[in-house]
């Protein structure tokens, strides 16, 4: 919760228990409020906190109803816009909630759009536009205070969005970050850059304000399912009946020649190791299964001025850059999915479009399923077209098994340049997936 300094705390009830609030960040007047209570395993439960009781279904070990969403905001003038055109995707799945609960709501990536706080001081805008500034203490002092109320404002204003805010307020969330959660290209840029006192006290507080809203921590007391305790990575897994959740961190480690770092690298064989039975849910922030790049870069560095597209690029797990790390990640999901026990799939977003694609390796194809984004504007469908005529060249990182990308069922390009999320179920232990879009309504259900 978010209160005013001098405000009385509000007590949480819950059953015949009464939790306090613990304070875990003051900023601009404010305080923000956590409530740490345990829930017992159970569709009829609820907690009540200033005045209002909020309905919980944790039963997770029968049917499931999970609901993925990635990409909330655009890069600038996003909290300009009309409030009802921005939230049309969470207020058709608050209205399903309401029909048919879920159970788990996952966050694939990019929950605010920071970009604009660039603009919060001179200094930051300097350093976003590429120039070597040099800096005393005591004007890193005032930026950093800059920057945290920028960052306040964004996370307050997207997240208390009634109709996201109703619907996670009955629905626990887990969240991973990506780029637009700290600024765009975050990682991808060239080291000096990502390196300089600027871009270091930017990432710090970035990771500061990600916690804080997306994990409910503080940055010195993580949560028991981020494996890297020092917080080098914040990949983190939690099990779940019959249900492993995997997110690994590819932003913390990044740089223009890697995705993840040591500790990154070693958070992820940890979590994959710890898989014993069950679906794993892997959530990649930029997709894993992808079509070519490589040419894409290619000819991009024969053209003139087309070098600002190389960090989009160098983004993607596909880039030519990151082809042994590819592989290797692929390789690792590959040998886990070999186990009829431990199917993998695979869900992003980032690319705000809708496809799918599939990974040809033993017993069955992995499946990765694509949804992006639930209030960022669709791109043109020329813009689709022509990822389409790219994926059909197809892609073979790992020989043998190669991966291919797939129409939405019902329909016939691979990219569908609609806003959308997606919903998992299982349902007697089977599951299936369905993409709600924007204009076109439901998919068919997608058997996995």
């Amino acid at each position: 919760m978010v209160m005013p300094l001098a405000a009385a705390l509000p007590v949480l009830r819950i059953d015949d228990r009464f939790v306090t609030a613990a304070s875990i960040l003051e900023c601009e007047g404010r305080r923000i409020l956590r409530y740490a209570f345990d829930v017992a395993p159970t569709s009829d439960e609820s907690y009540e906190i200033d005045g209002r009781s909020y309905a919980l279904d944790t039963a997770f070990d029968g049917d499931l109803r999970i609901a993925f969403v990635s990409c909330n905001g655009q890069e600038a003038g996003d909290r300009d816009r009309d409030r009802s055109e921005r939230n049309a995707m969470w207020r058709r799945l608050a209205d399903e909630h309401v029909a048919s609960p879920f159970k788990l709501l996952l966050h694939g990536g990019d929950q605010i759009y920071a970009d604009e706080v660039l603009d919060a001081h001179p200094l930051i805008r300097r350093w976003a536009d590429g120039e070597t500034v040099r800096t005393t203490q005591s004007e890193l002092d005032e930026l950093a205070g800059a920057l945290r109320q920028a960052f306040f404002a964004r996370y307050v204003g997207v997240l208390g969005e009634a109709e996201s805010a109703s619907l996670m307020s009955h629905v626990p969330s887990l969240a991973i970050w990506d780029d637009h959660d700290i600024c765009d290209g975050w990682g991808s840029m060239d080291a000096a850059k990502l390196d300089a006192p600027i871009g270091q006290l930017l990432f710090e507080i970035a990771r500061e304000f990600y916690l804080v809203f997306q994990f409910g921590s503080e940055p010195d007391d993580l949560p028991e399912c981020v494996i890297d305790q020092t917080g080098t990575s914040l990949t983190w897994h939690l099990k779940l009946p019959g249900l492993h959740v995997i997110a690994p961190d590819l932003r913390s480690e990044r740089r223009w020649d890697r995705v993840m770092g040591e500790e990154g690298w070693r958070a992820f064989d940890v979590a994959m190791a710890q898989v014993d039975t069950g679906r794993v849910l892997l959530l990649s922030s930029v997709p894993g299964l992808g079509p070519r790049l490589s040419w894409v870069e290619a000819v991009l560095n024969l053209l003139p001025n087309m070098h600002k597209y190389e960090d989009d690029l160098r983004d993607q797990w596909q880039s030519r850059a990151h082809r042994v790390e590819w592989r290797r990640f692929l390789e690792r999901l590959a040998e886990i999915h070999r186990n009829p026990a431990t199917p993998v799939t695979l869900l992003s977003g980032e690319i705000h479009l809708a496809t799918r694609a599939t990974f040809d390796t033993a017993p069955a194809p992995m499946h990765q399923l694509v949804a992006s984004g639930i209030s960022h504007p669709a791109p043109t469908v020329a813009y689709a077209l022509a990822l389409d005529l790219l994926a059909r060249l197809g892609e073979t990182p790992v020989p043998g098994k190669p991966i291919r990308l797939h129409p939405l069922p019902g329909k016939t390009s691979i990219y569908i340049s609609q806003r959308n999320y997606l919903v998992l179920e299982r349902r007697s232990g089977e599951w299936t997936a369905c993409w709600e879009l924007e204009k076109d309504g439901r998919t068919s259900p997608l058997r996995l």
